[in-house]
């Protein structure tokens, strides 16, 4: 029977967080096809953003989000590596989708009033049924 339930709030984890990528691209300005998920534990999805910042006219721009260290804005590193985080949001694992944008604003305004350069340890990966009221799910 475990493993009905598991699956169950599996279904209603994964529903709910396309729900809510859903709302942030919109918020963003930005379609749900922008952005990949990959439901490895821990949980992550990568949203591509259209424009370069001034500091890093070379690089890509890309928000990523994971289960435990929330929403992040990125940098590609080029050459096949991972991406440079530039500034976690940190608060909220799932903040609401206008505080992301907000945060993406103000990176590419070069205001770092907002954000942490250090990942915010803000739960732990799984126990998905614990963000699932966070998820509307």
């Amino acid at each position: 029977m475990s493993s009905l339930i598991d699956s169950d709030v599996e279904y209603r984890f994964t529903r709910g967080l396309r729900g809510y990528l859903e709302a942030v691209t919109s918020a963003l300005g930005i379609g749900l096809e922008s952005c990949t998920v990959d439901l490895d534990t821990p949980v992550s999805a990568y949203i591509a953003i259209d424009w370069r910042l001034g500091r890093f006219p070379g690089r890509d721009v890309a928000l990523i989000w994971d289960e435990q260290h929330g929403w992040a804005v990125t940098i590609e590193a080029g050459c096949g590596e991972d991406v440079i985080v530039l500034a976690y949001l940190g608060g909220e694992v799932l903040p609401d989708p206008r505080a992301v944008v907000r945060f993406l604003a103000a990176l590419r305004a070069d205001d770092h009033s907002l954000g942490q350069p250090d990942p915010p340890g803000l739960r732990v990966p799984g126990r998905h049924h614990e963000l699932l009221e966070g998820l509307g799910a």
